[in-house]
């Protein structure tokens, strides 16, 4: 089963450039920002009042019940607590839902380029089957490229939006068709929803809970990584039916028990404190995005698209360009850090994540050392 497992090309790019010195990291896909005060102050909080026990293993209820409360709040909708799990980070949540909705020897459809959780489905015995995007359209998604995937051996469909590694928003329509045509066809719908929060042009997120028909076949995951930068307090939950929360918390069990206590009272914090922090890290997001446009169209052979979430954008190389040999070349050569495309499939090996959640500063020498070294490669 581990075998389905391969070693992350992410890992050896990091692992090769802690052995350098002045590496300019364009790679890291983690908040740059400190995790604001108010929340802080409730994680000291809690272990001051000796809040590091176990606790009920679905969660805190006033944990479910904050989450819920803000679903409710952006998207009224009507979630209860009992629509909640609590977990290690959304990776968790998405790592449960994976290996508990596929079927062995059966197809998921995942949306090229897709975030390294797509090995949990083959690891789980699934098959992905990949539907692909591509650095001239924005990685933008066709409804019909979907549909037209969906066959007798199809148990299910990965979603993310905004996605890791392309920062692309989905509109409505198209998550509306995917979700209706995944509760047709009796199909699980499973979907990252981690960067929900950090939209950067003031589109609407299109969430699959107000796009689905009904929650008994969608698990969404989310945390507070990217939203609060607590990237480090591992705090997630998946959000369903009742019924399937009960299903996942009887799995849930045997893999974490109960989450991080403190955590979890510092994720109510976030969740019902002043959200101007969250404004505050968009609108740097947006600048720096903008600025990274910018400079991408100023790179010889890279052609980019204007991201509309999250914090990364992946511009595409020329056809037969290896994006990991050049990728670990121009690390090697001026100390540049980003993330080659093929760790996110095949189609995508040809291109380069750069992720934006660093410093103006930081992005600015990187691109200066980036644009003349590109300029002396001939493809």
């Amino acid at each position: 089963m581990l075998a389905a497992l391969p070693f992350s090309p992410i890992r050896k790019m990091f692992n090769t450039a802690s052995e350098m010195e002045n590496v300019v990291h364009l790679s890291i896909g983690q908040p740059d920002f400190p995790t604001p005060p108010h929340i802080v102050e409730a994680y000291v909080k809690a272990l001051r009042e000796g809040k590091t026990r176990y606790e009920l293993d679905a969660g805190l209820p006033q944990l479910r019940e904050a989450v819920a409360s803000s679903y409710n709040g952006h998207y009224g909708i009507d979630l209860g607590a009992d629509n909640v799990l609590i977990t290690t980070g959304c990776c968790q949540a998405m790592f449960m839902a994976l290996t508990a909705a596929v079927k062995p020897g059966m197809e998921v459809i995942v949306v090229e380029p897709v975030f390294v959780l797509v090995h949990v489905i083959r690891m789980a015995g699934a098959i992905p089957r990949p539907v692909v995007t591509t650095a001239e359209n924005g990685y933008q998604l066709d409804l019909q490229q979907v549909l037209s995937a969906i066959n007798e051996n199809t148990c299910g469909i990965m979603l993310s939006s905004p996605g890791n590694p392309t920062g692309t928003v989905y509109p409505r329509s198209i998550v509306e068709g995917i979700c209706r045509a995944a509760s047709e066809h009796g199909l699980a719908l499973i979907s990252d929803e981690v960067y929900e929060r950090l939209i950067l042009d003031g589109s609407e997120h299109a969430s699959a809970l107000t796009c689905s028909p009904t929650l008994d076949n969608v698990i969404v995951a989310s945390s507070v990584s990217k939203t609060y930068a607590m990237a480090g307090c591992r705090l997630g939950w998946a959000i369903s039916s009742p019924e399937n929360i009960t299903a996942l918390q009887r799995y849930h069990m045997f893999i974490s028990t109960n989450e991080n206590t403190p955590a979890q009272w510092a994720s109510i914090a976030a969740l019902e404190g002043d959200q101007s922090c969250v404004t505050d890290m968009v609108q740097e997001y947006r600048t720096r995005r903008d600025r990274v446009v910018k400079l991408v169209d100023e790179c010889p052979h890279l052609t980019g698209y204007q991201p509309e979430g999250a914090f990364y954008i992946m511009p595409s190389l020329p056809a037969k360009v290896d994006g990991f040999d050049l990728a670990i070349r121009m690390l090697q050569e001026i100390g540049v850090c980003t993330i080659p495309g093929g760790a996110f499939g095949d189609s995508c090996n040809n291109a380069l994540r750069i992720s934006f959640a660093t410093s103006m500063e930081q992005i600015e020498s990187a691109f200066e050392r980036m644009i003349p070294w590109l300029e002396k490669q001939s493809f």
